[in-house]
């Protein structure tokens, strides 16, 4: 089996690729082939509004009909047999280089039908993971839980299932002595990086054992 995952933040050593390459390792422990893309390292854009992927009998239907440094990577994403999506938290949502890539993503294979709400070929298990400064706590006030059920629809809608991992309350910088960050307790963000973050690596990793449970390798 296949698993593929998407960094999308452009650091490729802090916290969300550091979560994403533990659920890889997961996964890997099951025997599953793994893949991980670093989306900022790509130049593409967002959909286009072209609707080539719903035109009945054309040649994209089902497939996003731009071509750039994406078409292969959602080709290969096609015949994945599970999908990681993992993002910091920038102003309340995803980043902006993967909420590109969702609308890449998603909207080829969404129908506008209630009855049948996809033409992916067959469903397979995803993972959301999200990294944020903000504290378990504040979620609710500052509406992400929101942005968050979104993409959880969205990822249910086209692929059938969605679990989904927060990893809250930060570490943004390794040496807070260097940033202009006042609003931040920089030996609590040092505590939180050496006792909580490791727990956060160990439910990314079950993640992937799980991705990858009941998949023939």
């Amino acid at each position: 089996m296949k698993i593929m995952a998407f960094n999308g933040s452009p650091r490729k050593q802090w916290n969300t690729a550091t979560l994403v390459e533990k659920a890889l390792q997961g996964s890997a422990s099951q025997g599953a082939q793994t893949e991980i893309v670093h989306l900022y390292d790509y130049t593409f854009k967002g959909c286009i509004s072209c609707f080539s992927c719903k035109r009945l009998k054309g040649g994209s239907y089902g497939k996003c009909a731009q071509v750039d440094e994406l078409t292969a990577v959602l080709a290969r994403a096609r015949e994945a047999d599970a999908l990681i999506l993992g993002s910091p938290v920038y102003f309340g949502t995803e980043s902006g280089q993967m909420r590109l890539f969702m609308e890449r993503l998603w909207f080829p294979y969404l129908v506008y039908s209630e009855k049948n709400p996809t033409v992916f070929p067959r469903k397979i298990k995803t993972a959301l993971i999200y990294t944020m400064n903000i504290t378990q706590e504040q979620i609710e006030d500052f509406g992400l839980d929101k942005h968050i059920a979104t993409s959880e629809r969205a990822m249910t809608r086209v692929f059938g299932s969605v679990e989904t991992l927060l990893c809250t309350d930060t570490c943004q910088f390794s040496d807070y002595s260097k940033y202009h960050a006042p609003r931040f307790d920089p030996e609590h963000k040092k505590k939180r990086r050496e006792k909580v973050f490791p727990l956060d690596c160990e439910k990314a990793f079950a993640l992937g054992v799980r991705l990858a449970a009941g998949h023939p390798v």
